[in-house]
């Protein structure tokens, strides 16, 4: 019987290395063109045995030759995103990838030779992890080891159709909607564009973004809060609606009102609330509209697009001529100024026009999912192209704070749901304009004894001053303008008693002029 064995496992030995002799032969001294020829038929031939289908993807594309031109391909870390999640379930060996950017920054995958089972409507599929090592040309004593990954996907046939269209793009959509989920949130700021030729500079400068305000938080009608999260997630997943309707996948808002009034916290809600980054757009250090695409160009999808106090931002009116008209004039006066300033002036000369192709024109479409919020405390400052309806889609006024709003308040900063004292803010501020802000200032304790009946008392005290100081406003306000009115009247008859005696001695003069022209003639003899 032993000796039987060792028989058999020296035949299979054999066996084994003329195999591989036959396939050193080949491989090395078959020609090219014949051994793609035997190669291909042998595959067809394999494929009447083997049923199933493999499809690679790599983890580099790009040119193999040159390092500085292969990119990491977003296929491939889209799949190992996808499957993060099975992969930490199922696989015995894994691997930690750190990600840069995100709120796990510790990413769990296939280590190598490593797979995982899936099912895609009741199709089982096959998922693992390969490497080609090859040797490469080096100056080296030692050759450079070339190692190249790839996910290998494996199936049966039968499933082709499925796979290749259905379940290759839900696994590219799922892992990058794992990616968007996971990914800390940026706020930008555009950096002056005299830097932009820099070493590794960038048009754009971030931070993470961290600003807690919800819409649950802010001080606002719930109607009017529900009426706005409605309208951010209809836009948010309308991406096929508006290519049927032939739009930009953008959407404008307007947010005016009082400062105060929570125009920055309604910013920050929305961008928390559809997961977006913010671009905050300082316009004042942007040149010209050239400048301006550019910038826009550079932003992504899933962002909101913000210039606040758009009105201060930049003058689109007459008045600018006049502003630079009056600098012109003092530097004139004072051309060492000029001198002094050189080139850090930084005159804006962006157009009403670059800003409306900005927000509405062919520029506007580029990337898709943007949102653009325009804020003011004087909407009616501004130009009616700029915030009409089409490029601000959604005009949202932020007024005073009223009861509904002051609820709010009180939950978030004392916890409080009612209160005997809430009847009589509540007349409060039918009768009173205060900020929300004002308003949250007074609720928040300023120490550890102060309760929240102790706040309320406060808020009640501050908008009794608030109603206190508008009535003396108000008045003053009445006494000046009668004072303004009377002076007026005064003036006016004045001016009419100027103009009356005026005219008496314009008459006195013509009387005079007749009575010395008669007594002329008729010392000279002369008859009419």
């Amino acid at each position: 019987m032993t000796m039987m064995m060792g028989e058999t496992w020296s035949q299979i030995g054999s066996l084994i290395a003329t195999i591989m002799f036959l396939w050193a032969m080949f491989d090395n001294y078959f020609p090219d063109h014949l051994r793609s020829f035997i190669l291909s038929y042998s595959m067809k031939l394999a494929s009447f045995v083997y049923p199933y289908i493999n499809i690679t993807f790599n983890e580099f594309i790009g040119d193999s030759d040159e390092y500085m031109d292969l990119k990491r391909s977003d296929a491939y870390a889209a799949i190992e995103t996808y499957l993060s999640g099975k992969s930490s379930r199922e696989a015995r060996n894994l691997k930690a990838v750190v990600v840069k950017d995100s709120s796990q920054p510790v990413q769990l995958s296939l280590d190598e030779n490593e797979g995982v089972t899936d099912e895609f409507k009741g199709v089982k599929l096959s998922w693992t992890v390969k490497k080609n090592t090859t040797r490469t040309q080096s100056f080296s004593i030692f050759p450079e080891i070339d190692e190249k990954k790839y996910y290998k996907l494996t199936f049966h046939k039968s499933h082709r159709d499925l796979v290749c269209g259905a379940y290759i793009n839900h696994v590219m959509q799922k892992g990058k909607e794992i990616t968007v989920s996971n990914r800390q949130r940026k706020l930008y700021t555009n950096n002056p564009s005299k830097n932009w030729e820099r070493y590794k500079a960038r048009k754009w400068s971030h931070v993470t973004f961290e600003h807690p305000a919800t819409f649950d938080t802010l001080a606002m009608e719930s109607k009017k809060k529900l009426e706005i999260v409605n309208d951010l997630e209809k836009f948010s997943k309308g991406k096929e609606y508006y290519t049927k309707i032939g739009r930009a996948w953008k959407r404008g808002y307007l947010l005016y009102g009082p400062p105060g009034t929570g125009k920055s916290s309604m910013i920050a809600a929305m961008a928390n609330h559809l997961e977006y980054d913010i671009y905050d757009l300082e316009l004042t250090t942007v040149k010209d509209n050239t400048e301006l695409r550019r910038l826009l160009i550079e932003t992504t999808g899933k962002s909101i697009i913000v210039i606040e106090d758009i009105d201060c931002s930049l003058d689109l009116t007459g008045q600018r001529k006049k502003e630079k008209k009056k600098a012109e004039d003092e530097e004139a006066k004072d051309p060492i100024s000029k001198m002094t300033k050189g080139e850090e002036d930084s005159n804006s000369k962006v157009t009403l026009s670059g800003l409306l192709n900005f927000i509405d024109g062919l520029w506007s479409a580029i990337g898709g999912e943007r949102i653009i919020v325009f804020t003011t405390n004087y909407v009616e400052k501004l130009d009616p192209a700029l915030i009409r309806r089409g490029r601000m889609d959604k005009h949202i006024e932020l007024s005073y704070c009223g009861f509904e709003a002051f609820k709010v308040l009180a939950k978030n900063y004392l916890d409080v749901d009612s209160h005997p004292f809430f009847v009589t803010i509540g007349h409060l501020l039918e009768e009173t304009n205060i900020t929300p802000a004002d308003v949250a200032e007074n609720l928040m304790p300023k120490s550890l004894n102060e309760d929240a009946e102790a706040c309320l008392k406060k808020l009640i005290e501050a908008i009794k001053t608030a109603k206190e100081e508008a009535t003396k406003k108000a008045e003053e306000e009445a006494r000046l303008k009668a004072e303004k009115e009377e002076k007026e009247k005064q003036k006016d008859v004045k001016v009419d008693g100027c103009l009356a005696k005026v005219k008496e001695n314009c008459v006195g003069v013509l009387v005079k002029d007749d009575e010395a022209l008669a007594k002329e003639v008729k010392d000279n003899g002369v008859t009419a």
